[in-house]
C-alpha cells in the first residue's frame, strides 16, 4: 500500500512477471546530484531516454509522474541565512516528455527552503520537506535547554497553478506544534515523563541547529497519511493527512481523531523514553509497499549503517496498524522490536540511498553515495548493477504502460442512506477504514456498518491506480424515517461567492455535518450543524456539496464564482 504517486505501477501481472528471477520489466530513472539531466535506462542498462538541459541542478529526488512528467526538486533558491546545508534544493518542478518546463515554484525564502525529498501526490500536488528558523528566544520559551536558533521540519502540499511559477500551499504540518519537553513545568507542552507522550518529540532529545532532517516522505491515499524518515533521531514517523491545516496544528481532528501528532513512530525507541534496540542508524527513504506488489502494506527504509561496521541494509517492517491508528501499549517501544525481513547491501552508503519493491517480487536498490544501483529478485540473487558517476540519492522503475498513459482523473464518491455510488471507471475495488472489502469490486456499494470508505478505480489499460477521498458514511439504526432530501434541501447561491447557505425545511434535524470536495476530490471545507459556510477562501470552480444526517445523506453541486 505505498502510495507515493512515483510507485503506482501496473497492477495486472501477466506471466511476463510471473517468474521471480528476471528483471523487472521497465525503465529506471536516475539523476546524479547536481547535474542538469535525467535519465531513464532499459533493462539492458541502456539509456532509452535523457532530460537534458533541465532548469537548476538536480536536488535529492527525481519521480515520474504518469505520462512521462518528470517532477524534481531543483536548486536555484539562494540558502537562508544560518540554515543548515545539505541537500537544499528550493524549487519544485516538473518538465514533460519533451524536456519543457510546465511547472517551477519556489519553496524558499529568508526563513524557510525546502529540502531532501518531495512526493508527486495522485492529484497534481507535491509534497516538500521545508526547514524552517524557529528563534533561540522562542526555542527558549518552549523549554529547550539550549538557547539557540533550531531549524526544525514541516510538511506542505503545494497546488500547482495556472502560471509556470504559481502554486499555492494547500496543507501544511510542522513539527514544532507537536513537541515536548520534562525539563521546566513553568513553560509550555511540559509532561514529567516522556515516555508518557510517544505522540511528541522531545525537544531536548538531541537538540541541534539541524534537529531532525527529514530526509524522505511518501503518501498513502488509501490511509491519508504520509510518513517520514528522521537523519538525525533515526526514526520513522506516520501522520494524519486527512486533516486540515488547523486541525495538523493541533492534537485532535482527522480519521485518526490525533490532529498532527505522531500514529506510529519506529527505529530508536530511546528518542521517546522507551527500551528497546535501535534499528535504524541514519535512515532515509521511508514508505509503503504499494498494492499490487509482495508484502503490500509494510513500510520499508533504506538503513545506512543497518549492519556492522558500515554496511547498509534496506529494512521492512510489518507496522501494528488498526484502521487509521495503530497499537501501542502504553509506557514500551512500538512493535516490533526490529525488523521483519532484511536485505543487506554489502556496501556502504553513508548518506542518501533507496529502494522500490516491485510487483513481480524483485528489488531495486540504489547505495547512493557509492553511485550504483541494481535489482535483485525475490530470494536476494542480483539480476543487474550500474555504476554511475556521482552520487544518485535515489532510482526508481517505471513500466511503459506508466509512462505513456495519463492518470484518470481522481474518483468522486456520492451517497445516500443506503448506497455508495463511485464515478464512472473501468474497475473499482472499495475499502473500509483503510482495509480492502473483498468482493467489492462493482460501481456501487451497499455500505452495512459505519466508517470511511475509498474506493480505487483505473483506466480502461489498467495502468494506474487511482483513489477517491475518503467518505464517511453513518449507518443508522434501525426505525429512523428517511426523507428524499435531494428534493427538500437546497444549498444556495449557485453560484456562490462569499457565504454558502442550506435551506432544509426542518429536514436535516439537529446533528449533521457538511464537507465540500473540489473538483480532484479534495475536502477543502468541513462544518457541523451550521447552515452557512464562509466560502470565500475557496477558488473559483466546481465543487460537491456532501451533507451528512441520520435522515440520510445528499450532494449538490455548486460552483464559486468571485
Amino acid at each position: 500500500m505505498n502510495y507515493k504517486l512515483k510507485l503506482i505501477f501496473s497492477f495486472i501481472l501477466s506471466a511476463n512477471f510471473a517468474a521471480f528471477a528476471q528483471q523487472y520489466n521497465g525503465w529506471t530513472l536516475t539523476s546524479v546530484m547536481g547535474s542538469s539531466t535525467a535519465t531513464l535506462i532499459d533493462t539492458n542498462q541502456a539509456t532509452v531516454k535523457t532530460w537534458s538541459g533541465l532548469t537548476g541542478a538536480s536536488g535529492y529526488s527525481s519521480y515520474l509522474m504518469p505520462g512521462g512528467i518528470l517532477v524534481r526538486g531543483a536548486k536555484g533558491a539562494p540558502l537562508p541565512a544560518g540554515a543548515p546545508g545539505g541537500p537544499t534544493h528550493g524549487q519544485l518542478q516538473k518538465h514533460d516528455y519533451s524536456g519543457t518546463l510546465i511547472w517551477n515554484y519556489k519553496a524558499a525564502g529568508a526563513d524557510y527552503i525546502a529540502h531532501h525529498d518531495i512526493c508527486p501526490m495522485p492529484n497534481g500536488n507535491v509534497l516538500a520537506i521545508v526547514y524552517h528558523k524557529v528563534p533561540a528566544a522562542q526555542v527558549t520559551a518552549a523549554g529547550g535547554n539550549n538557547a539557540i536558533d533550531m531549524w526544525p521540519d514541516k510538511i506542505i502540499e503545494v497546488q500547482p497553478g495556472a502560471n509556470v511559477i504559481d502554486g499555492t500551499i494547500v496543507w501544511e504540518w510542522r513539527i514544532w506544534d507537536h513537541i515536548m519537553q520534562n525539563v521546566d513545568a513553568a513553560k509550555p507542552n511540559y509532561y514529567a515523563n516522556v515516555i508518557d507522550h510517544p505522540e511528541l518529540l522531545n525537544i531536548n532529545y538531541k537538540q541541534a541547529k539541524d534537529w531532525i532532517h527529514m530526509n524522505g516522505v511518501d503518501y498513502n491515499p488509501i490511509l491519508d497519511q504520509i510518513v517520514v524518515s528522521s537523519h538525525n533521531l533515526n526514526e520513522w514517523y506516520v501522520i494524519d493527512h486527512s486533516t486540515t491545516t488547523a486541525e495538523a496544528a493541533s492534537h485532535s481532528g482527522g480519521n485518526s481523531g490525533k490532529g498532527g501528532d505522531f500514529l506510529y513512530r519506529w527505529g530508536n525507541p530511546a528518542a521517546y523514553g522507551a527500551a528497546g534496540t535501535a534499528i535504524l542508524n541514519v535512515t532515509h527513504d521511508a514508505h509503503w509497499i504499494p498494492e499490487g506488489c509482495p508484502n503490500a502494506g509494510r513500510l520499508v527504509g533504506f538503513n545506512n549503517k543497518g549492519q556492522a561496521p558500515s554496511t547498509s541494509t534496506v529494512d521492512q517492517i510489518i507496522p501494528p496498524i488498526n484502521g487509521y491508528n495503530y497499537n501501542y501499549t502504553a509506557g514500551q517501544a512500538y512493535s516490533p522490536a526490529t525488523y521483519d525481513s532484511r536485505h543487506v547491501t554489502n556496501l556502504y552508503s553513508s548518506n542518501m540511498g533507496n529502494s522500490q519493491q516491485l510487483p513481480n517480487g524483485n528489488q531495486l536498490v540504489c547505495v547512493a553515495t557509492t553511485g550504483k544501483v541494481y535489482e535483485i529478485d525475490a530470494n536476494g540473487n542480483q539480476l543487474w548493477i550500474k555504476t554511475f558517476q556521482g552520487s544518485v540519492p535515489q532510482a526508481f522503475k517505471y513500466d511503459s504502460c506508466y509512462i505513456f498513459n495519463a492518470a484518470p482523473a481522481i474518483p468522486t464518491v456520492t451517497g445516500n442512506a443506503t448506497t455508495l455510488t463511485a464515478s464512472t471507471a473501468a474497475t473499482y475495488q472499495w475499502y473500509l477504514n483503510g482495509v480492502l472489502i473483498p468482493g467489492a469490486t462493482s460501481m456501487t456499494y451497499n455500505p452495512t456498518v459505519s466508517g470511511i470508505y475509498v474506493v480505487r478505480i483505473t483506466d480502461a489499460k489498467g495502468c494506474i491506480y487511482q483513489y477517491s477521498a475518503g467518505y464517511k458514511f453513518t449507518k443508522w439504526a434501525a426505525g429512523i424515517a428517511t426523507v428524499n432530501l435531494s428534493e427538500n434541501v437546497t444549498v444556495y447561491p449557485n453560484p456562490a461567492y462569499d457565504i454558502l447557505k442550506i435551506e432544509d425545511n426542518n429536514q436535516l434535524g439537529n446533528q449533521f455535518t457538511t464537507q465540500i470536495t473540489d473538483y480532484m476530490g479534495n475536502i477543502v471545507y468541513k462544518s457541523a450543524n451550521t447552515k452557512e459556510m464562509d466560502v470565500r477562501s475557496l477558488s473559483n470552480g466546481l465543487y460537491l456539496v456532501q451533507i451528512f444526517s441520520k435522515n440520510g445523506n445528499v450532494t449538490k453541486k455548486i460552483s464559486i464564482v468571485k
